[in-house]
């Protein structure tokens, strides 16, 4: 008899993947990625009629999905808070501020006529990099169109039932009255500042306030106009070293080393894995550089060779929130299989 599948999605600010997730051997097949329709596609349209476009988008692909499969259930990791019976809270980089609760959990049960199971995307993700009994404390943490941040300690997600609990990327790290917007309506937040999206805006900011300086990088080369600056040739320049680019990059990465000392010296947890497209495009440069952020502002207690060792890059693909929420979704059946037994 072969072993059950599972269909998976994982809705990001960016990205809609879904994919079968295959029980027996935990590989992923079948995965197909479409623009989320969401603010990204749509500036400027109410909450309403964002959150209406993406549920349909999410119900619509994940049947079609299902019915490839065979699927007996649906795990969905989405990106914002979920409280613990499957209502999203907010959506930041989906479709911006704080609306109305949505059941999506109900929403897609009703639609499907299965079990579906509705996390955080970063919920889902750390189930990923969980490797069995006894597992060392770690916090994971994304920097893609947003920033997020779960810590998984004895066995657990560190949540409430409503869904609080790793947010750093809402994190005010700055203040002032004119700090940056956060996708969220937010001034400061960390997301807005150290993630894909807050850093181009930085690095604009920057070339508008040193055109010379922005003239003679790397990024002036790329693009001579700097509305014309994207992602993807900032992620280049600091891979090259850019000066100009890797100041802007550094600037980010100050407040969020500041985030990682405050989870540490909070709670303790001294492992810390990095993912997210942003991230992951830059690779060991990103890595090395915020943790000689994390040097220069200390961790109380850590020697600098400790502090060396904190922060890992993880996995070089966007599979994390698919694979997670399969070995999740894995791991409550057998739970409930067992229970049914005893």
């Amino acid at each position: 008899m072969s072993e059950p599948a599972f269909t998976v999605a994982d809705l990001g600010g960016t990205t809609l993947r879904t994919a079968r997730y295959d029980t027996g051997t935990g590989a992923l097949t079948d995965i197909r990625r479409t623009p989320t329709d969401g603010m990204a596609r749509h500036p400027g349209a109410p909450v309403p009629e964002l959150q209406d476009r993406v549920v349909r988008q999410l119900a619509d692909l994940t049947a079609e999905a299902v019915g490839r499969h065979g699927s007996t259930a649906l795990a969905v990791a989405f990106a914002g808070p979920v409280t613990a019976d499957g209502r999203v809270v907010t959506a930041p980089t989906v479709w911006g501020e704080r609306g109305d609760p949505l059941p999506l959990r109900l929403r897609l049960e009703e639609r499907l006529g299965l079990p579906v199971v509705v996390v955080n995307d970063l919920t889902a993700a750390v189930w990923r990099y969980v490797t069995g009994t006894g597992e060392q404390p770690f916090c994971l943490i994304t920097v893609s169109s947003g920033i997020g941040s779960k810590v998984y300690r004895a066995g657990e997600v560190l949540l409430d039932p409503e869904g609080h609990g790793g947010e750093l990327g809402h994190w005010t790290c700055d203040p002032s009255p004119h700090a940056p917007l956060c996708d969220c309506g937010g001034r400061g937040h960390l997301g807005g500042i150290a993630s894909g999206r807050g850093l181009q805006a930085a690095a604009r900011r920057a070339a508008l306030a040193d055109p010379d300086g922005y003239a003679r990088s790397y990024l002036g080369l790329a693009a001579p106009a700097a509305d014309l600056l994207d992602n993807r040739t900032l992620v280049a320049a600091i891979r090259a070293d850019d000066p100009f680019a890797t100041a802007v990059l550094r600037g980010g990465l100050a407040h969020l080393a500041s985030a990682v000392t405050s989870v540490f010296t909070s709670i303790g947890v001294r492992r810390f894995v990095l993912m997210g497209g942003f991230a992951l495009a830059v690779g060991p440069r990103f890595a090395r550089l915020l943790t000689e952020e994390i040097e220069r502002l200390g961790c109380f207690g850590l020697t600098t060779e400790e502090i060396r060792r904190m922060v890992v890059l993880g996995a070089p693909d966007d599979d994390h929130g698919l694979i997670g929420a399969g070995r999740l979704l894995a791991a409550r059946s057998a739970a409930r299989q067992a229970v049914t037994v005893a």
